[in-house]
Parts: C-alpha cells; sequence; structure tokens
C-alpha cells in the first residue's frame, strides 16, 4: 500500500494540496465522508446499536484493560550461589554477598522505627480498637508515644534500668496497650518477655525465673492470678504487677501475701507523668526482646532477639515488596495473631515503619469477621489453620456439582491471570462468583501473608484467585527472629516458600541418615546473616546445638532447592524414627500428605521401631465430613459417622490413594486407622501454640487406640 501511494502521488500533476488530496482518495478507492454517511444510514437501528456497542466495549476494554505488574527480578532465578560458600545462596536483589541490615537510614532500631512512622504519619492514626458493635476508636501517633513515655518513666521510676533489673513480662492478649508496654521498653533499653497463658502454670513459673523478671504487665484479673498461682510455694522475682483492666481488692490483697504489689496501668503511667525521664535509646546491637518458644518436649527456650535482628528482618520485607506491593501510612493491619510469637511482632514493625494504622480484633476469634468487615484492613496476615477453614468453608457452600464446577472454572480463569502477572479483585470472575469471600474481609485487603506452618498448595492458589490480592508465603523460625525466606513478588505459583530473604544466607546441609545430599541441592536447612538469634538465655548447650561455630542456624527442616532458586521444605529431621525392618520414616511429610484429603482435618502418624508398620490417628473434618459421608449413603451425626468403619474404611482408602499419588513408599503408608471427633488444638494441649503437633502428649494420649491398632494388624 506505501508503494502504491508514492507512485500515484508521482502521477499527480501539480495542483494546490486539497485538489491533490481529494484526486489521491478518489484513486486510493477511500470512502468519502458522504459515502461513510450513506453507508450508515442504510444499516438497520439493531446493526447500528450492535456496532456502538461493540465499540464500547473495545474502548473500555482499551482504557481499563488489566496491566501486568512487572516483577522485581527474573523469576526463573530468585536466588544466587554464593562462591565458596558450600552451596549457600542469597537472594538475587542483593547486589553482593553482603546481606541487608536496615533499609532507613533513620530507622536501626525499634525505637526510630516508630518515631519513623510518627513522623512520616504526620501523626496520624496508630492503634485503634473497638467494644462489640461499636465502631474503631483511634490513638494517635504522638498519643502512642507520650503514653510509652510515661510507662516506662515509671518503671525505672521502680528501679528498672537498662544496665541493671531490665526484663518486663508483658502477659496480655492482643490489645493497644501490648504495643503501648513493649514500645516503653524500647524508648528506655529495656527488653520485653512475652508471656502467653497456654504455655501452662509452670512454664509460666520458669520463664519468670529464668528471666529473673520483676514486672509483669497484665490485661486482666485473672492473668494476675495465674502469675500468683505460679509463685505458690516458692521463692520468686516478682515485686509489681501492672494491671490494664479494673481489679478488687481481694487481688491487692492476696497480691500481698506474696509480697507483689498490683497497681493500675493508669496508676503506673500517673507516676511517669511526674516523673518524666529522658528517652534512652537502645543501640542495634542491643537486646529487644527475649521471645520463648513452646517448643513440642521440655521447657520453653528464650531466643534472646536484638534489635538488629528485628529491624533487618523487616527491612527485608520492605525491600522484597518495594514498589511492588509497597506499605503506605494510608494501610490499615488488622492484628489477631498473638503478639507472643515474632510473626505478628515483625508485620506490626513494618506497619509502624511506614506510618499506616493497627487495628485490634475484639479478643474473641469467633469475632474477628466482624472486625473485619468494620475495620476494613488492607493488610492482613494469616496462618494455614485460618486459610484451610476458609477454603472448606467456600467449597462447603458450593453444594452442587454444577455450583462446584462454576467455582472451579473461575478459580481457573483468575490463575490464568496471575500466571501473566495480573492480580486483581474486579475482573467478572470477582463481580459473579467471588465478590462475597473478599467482602468478608472487609472488601479492602491488598497484601497477605502466610507463614508458621506449611499450606496446601491447592488451598494456597485457590485463595490466592479468590482474593484477588498479592499474598506471600514465607518460612522461619524464632531463632531466625521470623522469616528467612519468601516468595517474590510476581511469583504466584504455590509449593515452594519463597527465595532467600535479603538479609540471610541459606544453604543445605547433608542428612545422611535420610539420604538427602547438599551435592543434589537437599538437606537440612541452615540460617546466616543479621536476623539470625544471640542465642537462648542461660543455656550454652542449647545454643550450641542450634546455632555452629560458623554462624549456622540449624532448622531442623529439610529442604529441596528448585530450579528457579526457591526453596521447598519437604521433610522434617527431629522427627524420624525407625520402624522394625530400619527404614527411616518422616511422620510430618507423610501427614501433609493425608490433610490434603477433604474429609481430613487433621492427622497424626505414629510408628516405633518395634513394630513393621504405621497407624494413624484421623481427626474427620467436621464441616465437610458429613456431606463427603452422604455421598456414600452413610448418614449420621458427626460423632455416629466418627464410629462408622465404613467411613473409616473409605477415609483411609482415600488417603492412601493421595499417598501413592504423591510418591510414598508402601512402608510409608499407614495399615490402619482410628478416627477421632476432637480436634488437636492448645487447649486440649496436643498442639503448641504455634499449632505444631506436640508428638509426645499425642502418642500418650492415643496410646490405648494405637496399641488396639497394632493387635488387630497383629492378630
Amino acid at each position: 500500500m506505501v508503494f502504491r501511494s508514492c507512485s500515484v502521488l508521482e502521477q499527480i500533476p501539480n495542483r494546490r494540496p486539497a485538489m491533490q488530496a481529494q484526486e489521491l482518495l478518489r484513486q486510493l478507492r477511500v470512502p468519502e465522508l458522504a459515502d461513510v454517511r450513506d453507508y450508515l444510514r442504510s444499516l438497520s437501528a439493531n446493526a447500528l446499536a450492535g456496532m456502538g456497542t461493540v465499540a464500547a466495549l473495545c474502548t473500555y476494554w482499551y482504557l481499563c484493560r488489566p496491566k501486568a505488574l512487572k516483577p522485581r527480578c527474573d523469576l526463573s532465578m530468585q536466588s544466587v550461589e554464593i562462591q565458596g560458600g558450600e552451596f549457600a545462596r542469597r537472594s538475587v536483589l542483593l547486589e553482593g554477598d553482603e546481606h541487608l541490615t536496615n533499609i532507613y537510614s533513620d530507622a536501626t532500631t525499634l525505637y526510630e522505627i516508630f518515631r519513623r512512622g510518627l513522623r512520616v504519619s504526620d501523626n496520624g492514626p496508630c492503634l485503634g480498637s473497638r467494644k462489640p458493635s461499636g465502631p474503631y476508636v483511634w490513638l494517635t501517633y504522638q498519643e502512642v508515644a507520650d503514653r510509652a513515655e510515661f510507662l516506662g518513666s515509671a518503671l525505672l521510676h521502680r528501679g528498672h534500668s537498662h544496665a541493671g533489673d531490665k526484663f518486663i513480662g508483658i502477659f496480655s492478649q492482643n490489645r493497644p496497650e501490648w504495643t503501648i508496654a513493649e514500645l516503653a521498653c524500647y524508648t528506655y533499653s529495656l527488653v520485653s518477655v512475652p508471656l502467653y497463658d497456654t504455655l501452662g502454670v509452670e512454664a509460666i513459673g520458669y520463664i519468670i525465673d529464668k528471666a529473673a523478671i520483676s514486672t509483669v504487665v497484665c490485661d486482666v484479673p485473672d492473668k494476675a492470678r495465674l502469675i500468683l498461682d505460679s509463685m505458690a510455694d516458692r521463692e520468686h522475682t516478682v515485686r509489681t504487677i501492672i494491671l490494664m483492666e479494673d481489679f478488687n481488692a481481694a487481688l491487692v490483697a492476696r497480691g500481698k501475701e506474696y509480697g507483689i504489689e498490683i497497681i493500675s496501668l493508669k496508676a503506673a503511667e500517673d507516676v511517669g507523668k511526674a516523673n518524666l525521664r529522658t528517652p534512652v535509646t537502645p543501640k542495634p546491637e542491643d537486646l529487644a526482646v527475649i521471645c520463648f518458644t513452646s517448643g513440642t518436649t521440655g521447657n520453653p527456650k528464650g531466643a534472646m532477639l536484638t534489635h538488629r535482628n528485628i529491624v533487618s528482618n523487616s527491612s527485608a520485607f520492605i525491600k522484597i515488596t518495594e514498589g511492588f506491593s509497597s506499605i503506605y501510612s494510608s494501610d490499615t493491619h488488622i492484628s489477631y495473631l498473638p503478639l507472643a510469637h515474632m510473626f505478628e511482632r515483625m508485620v506490626q514493625a513494618i506497619i509502624l515503619c511506614h506510618g499506616a494504622r493497627i487495628g485490634f480484633f475484639q479478643g474473641d476469634i469467633r469475632l474477628l469477621m466482624d472486625d473485619l468487615k468494620e475495620l476494613q484492613p488492607t493488610i492482613f496476615p494469616v496462618v494455614p489453620r485460618l486459610l484451610n477453614r476458609m477454603f472448606d468453608k467456600i467449597f462447603g457452600q458450593a453444594n452442587t456439582p454444577l455450583k462446584r464446577w462454576v467455582l472451579q472454572f473461575a478459580s481457573r480463569r483468575k490463575e490464568a491471570e496471575m500466571r501473566s502477572g495480573i492480580v486483581r479483585r474486579d475482573s467478572l470472575w470477582d463481580k459473579l462468583i467471588f465478590k462475597k469471600v473478599q467482602a468478608s474481609l472487609g472488601g479492602r485487603v491488598r497484601l497477605m501473608v502466610t507463614g508458621a506452618a506449611p499450606v496446601s498448595p491447592a488451598v494456597l492458589t485457590f485463595l490466592r484467585a479468590a482474593l484477588g490480592c498479592q499474598f506471600y508465603e514465607g518460612y522461619g523460625q524464632t531463632e531466625c527472629t521470623a522469616g528467612c525466606t519468601l516468595s517474590m513478588p510476581g511469583d504466584w505459583t504455590a509449593g515452594h516458600v519463597g527465595a532467600p530473604l535479603p538479609c540471610n544466607s541459606v544453604k543445605l546441609v547433608d542428612v545422611a541418615e535420610m539420604n538427602y545430599y547438599a551435592i543434589n541441592g537437599e538437606g537440612e536447612v541452615c540460617v546466616k546473616g543479621p536476623n539470625v538469634f544471640q542465642g537462648y538465655l542461660k543455656d550454652p548447650e542449647k545454643t550450641e546445638e542450634t546455632i555452629d561455630k560458623d554462624g549456622w542456624v540449624h532448622t531442623g527442616d529439610i529442604g529441596k532447592w528448585l530450579e528457579n532458586g526457591t526453596l521447598k521444605i519437604v521433610d522434617r529431621k527431629k522427627h524420624i524414627f525407625k520402624l522394625a525392618q530400619g527404614e527411616y520414616i518422616a511422620p510430618e511429610k507423610i501427614e501433609n500428605i493425608y490433610i490434603r484429603s477433604d474429609p481430613v482435618a487433621q492427622a497424626f502418624v505414629h510408628g516405633d521401631s518395634l513394630q513393621a508398620c504405621l497407624v494413624a490417628i484421623i481427626v474427620p473434618d467436621p464441616d465437610f465430613c458429613p456431606g463427603w459421608a452422604k455421598k456414600k449413603g452413610l448418614e449420621g451425626s458427626y460423632e455416629e459417622l466418627c464410629k462408622n468403619q465404613e467411613l473409616k474404611k473409605a477415609i483411609l482408602a482415600d488417603i492412601l490413594k493421595l499417598g501413592k499419588d504423591a510418591g510414598l513408599k508402601s512402608f510409608e503408608q499407614v495399615k490402619d486407622i482410628a478416627l477421632h471427633p476432637e480436634m488437636f488444638s492448645v487447649q486440649n494441649g496436643l498442639l503448641t501454640p504455634t499449632m505444631k503437633a506436640k508428638r509426645a502428649d499425642l502418642r500418650n494420649y492415643f496410646r490405648p487406640q494405637i496399641d488396639e491398632l497394632y493387635a488387630r494388624i497383629n492378630a
């Protein structure tokens, strides 16, 4: 066409430009405006309406078409091997092998993090709480800073100091006063020591003695009574209990019997206000927190974490997500995961650093959905247990084959968008299918993070699609402050825990007895960097078991490097045992496969060196199992179904099929199971506060069922 146009122009005589143009159009046979007008007039009204609709839709799509976000790095290689580093790998986001310690020059301690938040928020809302059915009421950043200085000054007035008695116990559910008490410690270089009631009276007394705690800040009188119970009939270090809520004279009198003064938080703040001290700001290398890990056996261990540990870990998350899902002062986070653990503490540090706001749940997890609707958070950290419940509830409501097909089809369409880098919640599928589930979380969630335990790839992928937000999965432990790997922005595949954070390196070490070798890209996960803890409080033996002479933390988890430089957790080193024939068994790997079964909520796999096979205790899912059983012609109450031998056979067949599909060897499959109607929980002592199985307690609790299973197998 271009060549023809040139030849035509050469043939046209030298005329006026307008005449030349008209002659050109005539020779090219381009319709004139009058011709177009005549053509349109010849069309029917329906045809014109159809053309207009198509044009409008095309214009709308062009202007509003979803745009893919550009990944932070080449997603086919998210980590690189360190030269001469025993196969250790680091984040590809680092320019060299030096680890990230802080991302903002004015935020190198937790105290500075808060002061930065105060500045960038322009003294905006900071901490919020609500009464039942009421709105959120907010404290500003300056109000929080003032109250922290008042409480911190009161602690100094009572004899605490950064050089002497510096450990302050905090025994409370998540609420604004928790964060104020913690900030009071940071303002005067004191050290917070969280307590939690699920540890039990004996463990609380152990922690208080281990850290020689003389002051504990509590939320309710029952917590104070628990402390007094732990002090019974022995010497103790506690001198003061500061209570957030009202208490009676009887509690004060009982405290005096133990030599403990009980005062209100308001009274303490009034004392501090009258005796205000200049802040004693901490240094990055100073201790910030003693976080006691619950453990599955023995007494809790107090992980010593410095300001640098926590700042480096939070900075690494900020580094990974900046420019992709950055945090702004307009963001809102809902705090419901226990502040006694480092996952929630890390999230709060990131939120406060950017001057955003934190809204606390009412304290009852059953009211969390109501809090979400009222608060409408944009940042929502979760744990796999909550994700599994959400997943089960969504599919439980899809109670016909057609509804399930539509749900799965819609999720696959959204998954296809995610794979191309598009994350949104305004697609046709969102409006028709997923709007309700998004609204249940407040309708504004744009960033989610899950950690603390493994999550099923199927569950994670579906919820990423259904919720239409950037959804990260991380891996770590208290000894690494919180996280040591995190999925990369733009990589919304499941089945791995991401690449090393910019604050640490990760290497895999041989575990020969389990046939894992670093040369093959498999082995025990070890972590090194400024986020690695300083050791366990007053426990050098346990510290040496965890941190080697070169500074690597040995996690006890077995990992595998994938081709794209991400890490996959495949096994657990600490909970292995031998069967009678000598085969090594990693029960947690098997359990993680079995709980993918639709009717299974929880699984406990057991075996020992005196037996030739494995057995399991299975807790059927109370929401899903009855419907699943009905399709197989089995009916009755949940408790009745758990006693039904036909249901037991059906579940056994289902988990064995899953095990075979997942590549389990024959000796790794259970021979028989028993159904149990009660969930393993923290309350019944079968799970730790971080939702890990207490295997010794599970074994003892289910000893009669285990013995009966083996008797039947060996008969």
